[in-house]
């Protein structure tokens, strides 16, 4: 059994000001996400599902998924704001996508082996599509024991501004116990620091927290669990058009409800992404240092 990569690449960047994706930023034109998959094929993974929207099929099918093609499986579905169960019907003043669980469910009939889900637009490593890629072969024929990529704290800060990251709690069994917001992170001298949502004061974090950058590791028994969840949120948020059905939504129910059990698997790999237009030339940059120490080839595909 080989595992599937499901990437979400529906979201336009609306900080950076285009569509991340697309955006060479290797020597070659290579994106991000070329990064990714490389990685993806050098860890085992058997076939890539891209979540996009109809807006740019035709961009992504003649940039993205030919180059693919000679190395991995590939196939593509669709998230749209109709993208919805039956008998449900979209409010005409909605125009927020529905989130990022939302974006794994309309993949369910292309996903039959455990699978992983990442953004197209984040760098996360080698190592890191090596550890997922283990466990995931590990979970095959099992139901409700899931898996999440943690990131030291550290390792994912933007040189350009703050960020806002989940912070992971764990019980013994490095199981998560929840995901906790934390807004305004950054580096503030030799610590690393976030804002106090309720005294609005800044307070030092140890940088070595596992937190969540949205790299998971499902089995196909989660589609059931969203579908049928899917249908409760829309009932409880009909006329809430900016609500969101994004993955900590899921997961945290899973978890309070003793439904489901997410390991929390430890990375060194740093993440990096363009969270801001001027975190551009930080990720050319790290990807050269990375070519230079033959981590990556200087052309991928």
């Amino acid at each position: 059994m080989k595992p599937t990569l499901l990437v979400l690449a529906a979201g336009m960047g609306s900080r950076y000001g285009k569509l991340k994706q697309l955006d060479g930023v290797g020597p070659n034109g290579e994106t991000i996400m070329d990064y990714s998959i490389y990685d993806a094929v050098r860890a085992g993974f058997g076939k890539v599902v891209f979540v996009i929207r109809h807006a740019f099929e035709s961009d992504f099918r003649e940039k993205v998924l030919e180059k693919y093609r000679e190395h991995i499986d590939v196939d593509v579905v669709f998230q749209e704001l109709d993208s919805l169960p039956e008998g449900f019907s979209l409010n005409p003043e909605r125009v927020k996508p529905w989130g990022t669980n939302h974006a794994i469910l309309v993949g369910k009939d292309k996903v039959d082996t455990p699978f992983a889900v990442i953004n197209a637009d984040d760098f996360y490593g080698k190592e890191s599509f090596e550890i997922l890629a283990d466990a995931l072969k590990k979970m095959e024929g099992k139901n409700n024991e899931y898996c999440m990529v943690g990131y030291r704290l550290g390792n994912t800060l933007s040189d350009s501004g703050h960020v806002s990251r989940g912070v992971c709690s764990m019980d013994e069994n490095r199981h998560l116990t929840t995901v906790v917001e934390h807004y305004e992170v950054q580096r503030q001298g030799d610590k690393v620091v976030h804002k106090d949502q309720k005294t609005g004061e800044f307070c030092t974090i140890d940088e070595n927290l596992p937190v969540s950058m949205n790299m998971w590791g499902f089995t196909p028994d989660y589609f059931v669990h969203s579908e049928e969840d899917f249908k409760v949120f829309l009932t409880e948020n009909e006329n809430n058009i900016k609500s969101e059905y994004g993955i900590p939504t899921m997961v945290n129910r899973l978890i309070q409800e003793n439904r489901s059990t997410i390991e929390v698997l430890d990375t060194p790999c740093k993440w990096f992404g363009v969270t801001y237009q001027e975190d551009r030339p930080t990720v050319v940059a790290k990807i050269e240092s990375l070519i230079s120490e033959n981590v990556y080839p200087s052309k991928l595909f």
